[in-house]
């Protein structure tokens, strides 16, 4: 009896030993995402780019032969938006990933900033003392985007217009905060 105990437990010490190291694993992806990937790598080439896609692929035009509906029309144009909201979906996971830094060291913006925009490094300070809010944002985005997907799934422009402002909405609450809070306001604000 004690030999088939003693089989017993090393079988369940095994086990749990497989369960903890798989547990280990899954956050792994995560930690290394946030080792390749900045802040600005994914803005600059999956959250920026595909929310310009999403955002330009439904519209209402007014020229002078009339009103134009813009909007995906064949599967293969719906499957285009689709992908570009998808991508969206997984650059908010990502940047909501522990360790995820703004830049990498001597990383620069493709752009010069505007008036009143933080530096790489002044949002980074930004995002260290109110990380919280930093993922709430992204969380916001990913929640948003989404949506997002839904309003595409059903090939209903009318809810990609719609949703298209809570998304434009969702970025610029975060970019408010953390990347141009010193921004000259419009008249009016």
């Amino acid at each position: 009896m004690s030999r088939m105990f003693a089989r017993c437990a090393a079988v369940a010490a095994v086990a749990m030993a497989v369960a903890l190291t798989g547990c280990a694993k899954k956050s792994e992806p995560q930690a290394e995402a946030a080792q390749q990937a900045s802040v600005l790598d994914l803005m600059s080439k999956q959250v920026d780019p595909s929310a310009d896609f999403i955002w330009e692929s439904v519209a209402t035009i007014s020229t002078e032969k009339g009103i134009e509906e813009k909007h995906p029309r064949t599967d293969a144009e719906w499957l285009e938006v689709r992908t570009h909201a998808v991508q969206l979906i997984e650059a908010a996971k990502l940047l909501k990933a522990d360790g995820l830094k703004v830049a990498h060291p001597g990383q620069k913006l493709s752009e010069p900033g505007g008036e009143g925009d933080f530096t790489p490094e002044q949002a980074q300070a930004a995002i260290d003392a109110d990380h919280a809010t930093f993922v709430a944002y992204a969380r916001a985005l990913e929640d948003t985007a989404g949506l997002m997907l839904a309003a595409i799934e059903k090939k209903s422009p009318d809810e990609m217009l719609e949703v298209g402002g809570a998304l434009d909405e969702a970025c610029e609450q975060c970019h408010v905060k953390f990347w141009y809070p010193n921004a000259p306001k419009p008249p009016g604000l």
